[in-house]
């Protein structure tokens, strides 16, 4: 591995030994995943503190995705408590002390509570008119929106077609996101885009490449407003969300894709909230 910022490398090791204390408190204590609980947000369950939004969307048959519920719940839950522990961010808690994950769909006015959500596997989405109209609003209202773990160029090509339904290249154009950008270094300096595989894809290839060929290269790329405020992050070839849904499955794993996606998902959030 490339050396990294001692103030990174510090952050892992606190990480690491928070997991090894705890039994990976932050894996293990969820309500429960897709069909054991969940439910989207209503108005009483935000209290002004940091609330991982995630948005529930149908899939498309034409599209390219597991859907929305991949990684869920313990990418959210292990997410905000490693940003509760590594900035001074005011993290939202139930009275057992586990973060106040929420899921939204993107026709519930509960979304405009959400400075921030994500998307996983935006590849096989389906967005409708209502849909569109509602994201277009909800970012140029000042949200922000991530876009995570989608492979190939088919599942880009998809995505950004249920997208334009929303911000019309005209408009909105896409760009990859450059290293110098402010975000890169908003509280770590990210020196690199990370590929980041499935921990499944990892142990069974020890690549990184989910498509091989035709994902081998990881992008980071991202749409602006008219003021140049950044409303959406796309990282395609890669899995942000794995990487901290792992963290505490294998320690090989952890050591090769957490520190980097910690690092990178922090500032991202940080980002987010702060412009």
């Amino acid at each position: 591995m490339k050396r990294r910022p001692s103030r990174l490398v510090a952050c892992a090791a606190v990480a690491l030994l928070l997991c090894a204390a705890v039994e990976v408190e932050a894996q293990f204590r969820g309500r429960g995943g897709f069909g054991f609980g969940a439910r989207t947000a209503s108005a009483k369950d935000f209290d002004g503190s940091f609330h991982f939004c995630r948005i529930v969307f149908r899939n498309s048959i034409q599209g390219d995705g597991g859907g929305w519920s991949v990684d869920y719940p313990r990418a959210d839950i292990n997410f905000s408590i490693r940003l509760s522990q590594l900035t001074k961010t005011h993290v939202s808690r139930d009275n057992t002390g586990e973060p106040n994950h929420l899921l939204v769909r993107l026709t519930d006015k509960e979304l405009f509570d959400c400075p921030f959500v994500m998307m996983t596997e935006p590849g096989g989405a389906g967005f409708d008119d209502q849909e569109a109209a509602a994201l277009r609003l909800y970012l140029e209202k000042g949200g922000f929106l991530w876009a995570d773990d989608f492979w190939g160029e088919y599942a880009w090509n998809w995505w950004v077609g249920q997208l334009r339904k929303a911000l019309p290249a005209s408009d909105y154009p896409i760009f990859d996101l450059p290293l110098d950008h402010p975000m890169f270094h908003t509280q770590f300096e990210v020196k690199k885009v990370p590929q980041i595989p499935s921990i499944n894809f990892f142990f069974g290839s020890r690549g990184t490449s989910e498509r091989g060929a035709d994902s081998a290269v990881p992008h980071a790329r991202a749409i602006a407003d008219k003021q140049g405020r950044l409303i959406v992050l796309m990282t395609h070839n890669t899995d942000f969300g794995d990487s901290w849904e792992r963290e505490g499955d294998d320690a090989t794993y952890f050591v090769n894709f957490g520190p980097d996606g910690y690092a990178f998902g922090i500032d991202a959030v940080l980002y987010a909230l702060t412009h």
